[in-house]
């Protein structure tokens, strides 16, 4: 994987750093396991707007991802890595021996041709699917389930992978990519390997039009906005709005909002970093 740095030859090139592509090898997706996506514009059954800045944006269809890999104990054969409008994940195709077709995140290395499977008997290399309780400590993993049969639901965008720690009893500890360290239970699924498209992060947009593409519409600064519309409005003159808060007042950067009497706390062994 690698990241061009474009020539500006536009304004909206000379800052521009886009992907190369270059694990890609497929250009259209499988007919197949295309769905439509109804696109909401952040609002809800009725009607409201309850997410802003969200709407417009280029169609997509949306790709059906096997999270749960449930077909146990049969070879498939990678067939193409392919790029996922959906997500910021490059996505492999892959074949079974019956001929049944599924799409699933790719993991960094996973190659064209290469023979991966799901289940207990699996070996621990690149792009199988084992239970925790069948993977060595210290394994760098990805796709995790949080419940046993839910599907993967932790570590599944481009480049994130946590550490399996520990075991102990029926559950085994996770390191998770955002530093949180937490117990989950050990016939819980996941796969071998960190997911690709680890240079994501050091895409620049270049333009304002990219983010339109992407259907996020222009985000006024609440210190520009008056009192009547958010709580950092308001002041004489270039006012610094005081303390971040959201619209709705609660406090940012730093500020915990997760409830100290939920009941999966006891799961937590060690928070995020702040």
């Amino acid at each position: 994987m690698s990241v061009r740095k474009l020539k500006p030859i536009t304004p909206g090139q000379r800052f521009k750093v886009v992907n190369g592509f270059d694990a890609i090898t497929a250009d259209k997706p499988e007919k197949s396991l295309l769905a439509p996506i109804k696109r909401s514009g952040g609002r809800n059954s009725q009607g409201k707007m309850t997410i802003r800045h969200r709407g417009g944006g280029h169609k997509r269809r949306y790709r059906i991802i096997d999270f749960k890999r449930d077909k146990q104990d049969v070879a498939a054969e990678v067939k193409s890595i392919q790029y996922d409008p959906n997500r910021t994940a490059f996505i492999a195709l892959v074949e079974y021996a019956d001929g049944d077709k599924r799409y699933i995140i790719a993991q960094n290395g996973l190659q064209v041709g290469q023979k991966i499977s799901s289940g207990e008997n699996a070996a621990p290399e690149i792009g199988n699917a084992l239970p925790l309780s069948k993977i060595p400590l210290g394994t760098i993993i990805s796709c995790i389930e949080l419940r046993p049969g839910q599907g993967a639901i932790m570590a599944r965008s481009a480049g994130t992978f946590a550490q399996l720690m520990a075991r102990e009893g029926k559950y085994a500890t996770i390191k998770l990519p955002s530093g949180e360290t937490r117990l989950v239970l050990a016939n819980c699924l996941g796969t071998i390997g960190a997911v690709s498209n680890s240079d994501q992060q050091l895409i620049v947009s270049g333009k304002a039009g990219r983010s339109r593409w992407l259907g996020r519409r222009p985000r006024t600064r609440p210190v520009a906005m008056n009192p009547v519309d958010h709580p950092m409005g308001g002041g004489e003159g270039r006012a610094s709005g005081g303390h971040p808060r959201s619209k709705n007042g609660i406090p940012a950067k730093g500020f915990r909002t997760r409830s100290k009497n939920k009941d999966t706390n006891r799961y937590i062994l060690e928070r995020r970093k702040k």
